[in-house]
């Protein structure tokens, strides 16, 4: 039975569970309060902080010897999804923020740090960064603004995966969309492995969300701007933390927002309708992306996982509006620390390929996709 160690690192939380095999035997949640992360200049150096609660909780469980420790993926370069193991070039990328600071960024090093003492593979999985966008999805109507691969990778890769299990079918031969449902909300299309197309919720595309505003309409935008209503700071909160159904009904919590709607409460009614609406829309759209005269199969699925699919009231909504696209999979209380625990088990039985990060190929630039072929394999245009 293989041991196997999560190290998800949040902005307030370490989450650290202990497998044998893919049976969770510890898992904790360990808080990190503001106070106590304000005292710090950077995430870089909450190490010693992180570190010594997961040592605690190996100590704990008895653990004298791990066989993997996966970290989750911090801000790396664009890379292809799949294993990488934990290397100086990662660490250095990480350590100087080269794309971006946030607490995920710690995964590698305390996975790194716990293997050299406990043994065992050092590795991430599926980062946020993960990019295998085809060039049609890359490139926009301004030349110098390019679309960016940054999604809930290792849920939605993990949600795909379990859909694919429950039909029968292998990932890497399946056409999916999958939709991530929680305080952002991403969705992706899975074609036969690759994820060709995402709605980036970091960069302001998609649905609102719980707490971000989701695609709005730009000239309006700018005329806010121009007119002093809102300042860069403030439109950039308000885009991605104070926007969606928190900006129209004050909470960010869906349980509450739930229970208003079954109250009537007539603002929530309406908002959570078209709420409902737009993350139907944006689910429809990637349908071209998957469906074509060159590979005309239909969906096997549509998936819809993340804390907001165990909502009854949008679940029964989205499913009113998609079921005409095709079979609808929801996918409940899948942890991130589970998928990447079943990453490394395959890792560790040979079933997956180890990358190494850093490689040219990893990093794509901005006109160049991994792998090159157009979405769905169509023939470029002439």
């Amino acid at each position: 039975m293989k041991s196997i160690l999560t190290i998800n690192p949040g902005s307030t939380s370490t989450k650290i569970v202990l497998f044998h095999g893919l049976e969770p035997v510890v898992s904790r949640e360990v808080q990190h309060p503001k106070p106590e992360l304000a005292g710090f200049p950077d995430v870089w150096s909450q190490f010693a902080l992180r570190l010594k609660p997961i040592l605690a909780v190996l100590a704990q469980a008895g653990a004298d010897r791990l066989d993997a420790v996966v970290g989750r993926g911090g801000l790396l370069a664009p890379l292809p999804g799949g294993v990488y193991r934990i290397g100086e070039r990662m660490l250095e990328d990480l350590r100087l923020q080269r794309f971006g600071e946030h607490p995920c960024n710690l995964g590698a090093p305390l996975a790194l740090e716990i293997a050299k003492r406990f043994g065992g593979l050092a590795l991430i999985v599926d980062p946020v960064v993960t990019d295998e966008l085809c060039p049609e999805a890359r490139l926009t109507g301004l030349p110098n603004v390019f679309r960016r691969s940054t999604f809930h990778a290792l849920s939605q890769r993990g949600a795909a995966r379990e859909a694919a299990r429950r039909l029968g079918i292998n990932y890497e031969n399946g056409k999916f969309i999958v939709a991530h449902l929680g305080g952002g909300i991403s969705i992706g299309a899975h074609c036969r492995g690759r994820v060709v197309d995402v709605t980036n919720a970091l960069d302001g595309e998609g649905p609102m969300s719980p707490e971000r505003s989701g695609a709005l309409p730009l000239l309006p935008l700018l005329q806010l701007l121009e007119d002093g209503a809102m300042d860069l700071p403030k439109l950039r909160r308000a885009i991605l933390r104070e926007g969606g159904l928190h900006a129209h009904l004050e909470t960010n919590d869906f349980r509450v927002i739930e229970t208003m709607v079954r109250q009537k409460n007539a603002p929530a009614v309406a908002v959570v309708a078209a709420f409902g609406y737009a993350i139907a829309k944006h689910v429809a759209s990637l349908l071209p992306v998957l469906v074509t005269l060159k590979d005309h199969r239909p969906l096997d699925a549509i998936v819809l996982t993340g804390g907001l699919a165990q909502s009854e009231v949008l679940l029964r909504d989205l499913r009113n509006r998609l079921a005409p696209l095709g079979s609808i999979e929801v996918v409940q209380g899948l942890t991130e620390a589970r998928v990447m625990a079943e990453s490394a088990l395959a890792a560790l039985q040979g079933k997956v390929v180890l990358q190494e990060y850093g490689l040219p190929k990893t990093i794509p630039n901005h006109t160049s996709s991994i792998p090159t072929e157009t979405c769905s394999g169509n023939e470029p245009l002439a």
